[in-house]
């Protein structure tokens, strides 16, 4: 006999079928399969006490302060340590427990997803002189060019730009983006390139966007998360899909020491807000994006990144946008140009973690980075 530890990130459902396990015993193992750790915040302590008691009873567990049990505190914060399955069977068993119990049933219940293994890689091109990275400026027939490679490299989606959104940046007038933006717009419908990838604006103008939606675009990609209500009515107007991003502040202060009392739970509350204004105006075609680098510092940025699979929560698609940023020149001094080992590390873990669309500098090696990781997770042995 011998035998031999298997990574926890390794495809369960391949490894089960090699075995011959039946698809209905598959799909209970793959449940026990995934420990997920939950944290748990300001949760009441005759609560917690009883929580823990539930998920001992099932074989999960509680961690939680050494006074919990004498309710030293009226609050206390905790980590549920606990597989699929036991999830699913708490959420169920704390829907009849009191002390707050019955909403952390529902947050469990919300909990239990899986995660998508497609990945689609949006291409950045700006029309701008002063976005952060030189490589992605592009003008006219060039412009035109390197859409097309990205297509042919990969890219699913490509994102233009007319503003730059870099720290320190400052705004334009609806007019002057529309006169950047609107030379590459016409020559993308012209082309017809529509027809071959899907074509998103970073925009907040109102007037740029709808331009843009009457030429073949679908995306409206809002820093700004629908903040002005005209965007949203522009967005439904075409039925396209909106990116709702997270920023704290403005982009000319939002690096001027960002401040967050817990950076996930806050950027959650906000997705909640603002997807519910979306629903409000009739858009149901929604992406998230955590905003890395807008209003974060670096510790921010590496929680959001390392807890981002919490936001597949709300069942809509996960954007994740880190390429060249200065988080990476924040731990390893390197200048823009020489950023793309970095940006790729980053990426290659935002997929793990739940991120089905990767806003990419360059096209060619993400694709041949993804197609190499998403071989590694179909191995079974």
């Amino acid at each position: 006999m011998k035998l031999y530890k298997l990574n926890a990130s390794s495809n369960v459902s391949a490894l089960f079928q090699s075995l011959g396990v039946t698809r209905e015993g598959s799909a209970i193992l793959e449940q026990k399969a995934h420990l997920n750790l939950i944290y748990i915040k300001d949760l009441k302590t005759p609560a917690a006490n009883i929580l823990k008691q539930d998920a001992l009873s099932i074989g999960a567990d509680l961690a939680v302060p050494k006074d919990t049990i004498t309710c030293k505190t009226p609050l206390v914060d905790a980590i549920l340590i606990a597989n699929d399955k036991q999830l699913k069977t708490l959420s169920r068993k704390e829907k009849v427990q009191p002390f707050g119990l019955k909403e952390v049933a529902l947050k469990l219940s919300e909990l239990c997803f899986t995660c998508n293994d497609d990945c689609a890689i949006m291409g950045i091109i700006n029309t701008n002189e002063d976005s952060f990275f030189h490589g992605s400026r592009f003008s006219g027939e060039m412009a035109l060019k390197r859409m097309e490679t990205m297509i042919e490299e990969g890219a699913s989606i490509i994102d233009l730009g007319g503003v730059s959104s870099r720290p320190g940046s400052l705004s334009v007038s609806d007019l002057e983006e529309l006169a950047r933006v609107k030379p590459i717009i016409d020559l993308i419908y012209e082309h017809k390139l529509f027809e071959k990838a899907r074509f998103s604006l970073d925009s907040y103008s109102p007037l740029c966007l709808e331009y843009a939606l009457q030429r073949g675009f679908s995306i409206v990609n809002d820093i700004t998360a629908l903040a002005n209500d005209d965007v949203a009515r522009v967005a439904a107007k075409y039925d396209a899909t909106v990116v709702l991003m997270h920023m704290q502040g403005e982009p000319s202060s939002m690096q001027h020491e960002p401040q967050y009392d817990n950076v996930v739970l806050e950027v959650d509350d906000f997705f909640k807000e603002r997807i519910e204004k979306a629903k409000s105006f009739g858009i149901t075609k929604i992406v998230l994006d955590v905003g890395i680098g807008f209003g974060k510092n670096l510790e921010h940025n590496l929680s959001l990144l390392k807890h981002h699979a919490h936001f597949l929560h709300f069942g809509y698609p996960l954007l994740f946008g880190a390429s060249r940023k200065s988080m990476i020149d924040k731990i390893i001094s390197t200048p823009i140009e020489e950023r793309l080992a970095g940006t790729l590390t980053l990426h290659l873990k935002a997929y793990e973690h739940g991120a089905t669309i990767l806003r990419v500098h360059d096209v060619k090696e993400h694709r041949q980075a993804l197609s190499v990781l998403q071989a590694l997770h179909q191995t079974t042995l």
